[in-house]
Formats: C-alpha cells, structure tokens, sequence
C-alpha cells in the first residue's frame, strides 16, 4: 500500500478509538509548562473516580511494596510524588482507550502490557545518570506506551499482522519492526506515533516512541529518551518478562549506551533490579486492569 495511502487508512481508524479521559488532554497540556500547578492536576484526576481508583491500586500493588494501605489520592501524592502520579494518570487514561478484548487470536495483550511496564521500570533505572528524578518519571509514559502501535495493528489489521508474527518467527528469524515495514509499510513505533500525535502528547514522548527502531534517523533531539528506550528494550526481552512479539532481543548499541552514561557493569546492576522487580510488575499490571 502507498505510505500516505496507509498513513490516511491508519489514522481513520484512530478516529474510531475512544476518546482520552478529559483529564488526560489537561495534563498533557501542563507537562512542558515549568511552572504546572499540582494542585490543580491532583483535583482534576480526583474527578475521574475510576482513574483514581485504578491509580490508588497502582500505589497499593506490589510494584512499590508499602506497608501500610494508601486510601487517597493526596497520600499517593506525597508517596509516590506528583510527577509520578501525573505519568499514572496519563498512562491508565491512554490504556482505557485502548482496545484490550478480543486480539488474543492475534497478539499477546497481557504479555504486551507486562513487557512494556518492565521497559518503563527498566528505562527510569538506565537514565540515572543522565536525567534528573523529576526528568525520569517522563520516562515511564514512553516505555509504557512504546508499543502501542502494535494494537492498532493487531486490532485494525489483524491479517496483515498476523502475517508480520508468522514472518518474524521464519527460519532464520527477523526482528518484528522489520518484518512490519515489509508486510504493511512501516513499524509499530511510526504507528504509535501517529496516534499520541492525534491526541495531542508533546514531542519529549512521541519522538522517542517514533523513533526508537530507526537509528538512521537519530538526530540529536531527545537523545537520551531514545537510548533508553532501546536498552531497556533489548533488556527486558532478553530477561523475558512479559512479550513484546520479537523472536530474539535487538542488540544493544555502543552509542546508546554513551548516551545514558552506563557501562556494562551499570547495565548489569539494572538486569538484575529489573528480574528481581518481575513479580512486583505483574502486580502491577494486574492493578491497571
């Protein structure tokens, strides 16, 4: 198919999404201002009773291990901090849009999730020594919604991604986002893209997300979003917590790993957080359901 064929195909479908919980547009349109108000932001999700809900489960999973039980948003505020909160809030509104029933047949949901909440862990962990703690919560929002261009294929063209699966697993194997281009003309992460810009997410989330299979096209904007996301990638397949749909792990590039300012010893300190983290991220993502 011609790409602005598809690109017109793929975004009528977008269209027929839901639309984002209303408080998840507001934040979005505070995350690049400075001086954004949390008061504000904290009043607005507090409106949306089942995205509280589902965020004061997050805060009581196993994920962050509290002892003691957190009954309000302003609680999981001060534990968790606004920033994190603010990504949670962004995060589960996304995931409520999304479709979630019926692609079984095609594509592995709940393994999809899984793996993209251990890339967002893993991608905090990476960036230590390359972005400040308030700058890392952003982080999480990208590795956990780095993959989502897969269920708009999966859900909008399953046969043609179902030929993608089967090409990706032919003797000798092929990375997905490759067999992607070939079958339907470009990859997950231009996908995904396409759909975080119709609703409107800042470019410090859909660069890295677009870009995160195309290091020809690197550039020098948002360097260190776009290293971490490929580590933390290749990372977490190749521990195998959860499943992004890849038959082997991408390999992880010496520049990226300049860009995070990590050695292999650093990248050894964060396997083995991360595979200790496993059963706190199922927990997780059985909070976000």
């Amino acid at each position: 198919m011609d790409k602005e064929k598809l690109r017109s195909t793929i975004y009528s479908k977008i269209d027929e999404l839901p639309t984002l919980p209303i408080v998840v547009p507001r934040i979005l349109s505070l995350m690049e201002k400075a001086n954004a108000d949390a008061g504000k932001i904290t009043e607005a999700i507090s409106h949306d009773p089942a995205l509280t809900s589902k965020i004061l489960k997050v805060a009581n999973s196993a994920y962050y291990g509290f002892p003691q039980k957190i009954t309000s948003l302003d609680r999981a505020v001060a534990l968790l901090g606004f920033n994190m909160v603010k990504s949670l809030a962004i995060s589960v509104g996304v995931i409520r849009s999304l479709p979630s029933k019926g692609l079984s047949k095609v594509f592995d949901i709940e393994g999809l999730w899984v793996h993209s909440l251990a890339v967002a862990t893993a991608m905090k962990a990476l960036a230590r020594g390359a972005k400040e703690e308030d700058e890392r919560e952003t982080l999480f929002i990208v590795g956990l919604l780095h993959d989502l261009g897969k269920i708009i294929l999966a859900e909008f063209f399953p046969d043609d991604f179902a030929e993608v699966l089967e090409r990706s697993k032919s003797d000798p194997p092929v990375l997905l986002y490759e067999s992607e281009r070939r079958v339907i003309g470009m990859d997950h992460g231009e996908v995904g893209s396409m759909l975080l810009s119709r609703w409107k997410f800042p470019e410090l989330i859909i660069t890295p997300i677009s870009k995160h299979h195309r290091h020809e096209e690197n550039g020098s904007d948002y360097v260190v979003e776009k290293a971490a996301l490929r580590v933390a990638d290749s990372l977490v397949q190749e521990i195998g917590i959860g499943d992004g749909g890849n038959p082997f792990p991408p390999e992880m590039a010496k520049e990226d790993m300049e860009a995070l300012a990590i050695d292999k010893e650093g990248v050894d300190r964060v396997r083995k957080e991360l595979s200790e983290s496993r059963e706190g991220i199922n927990g997780f993502f059985q909070a976000i359901q």
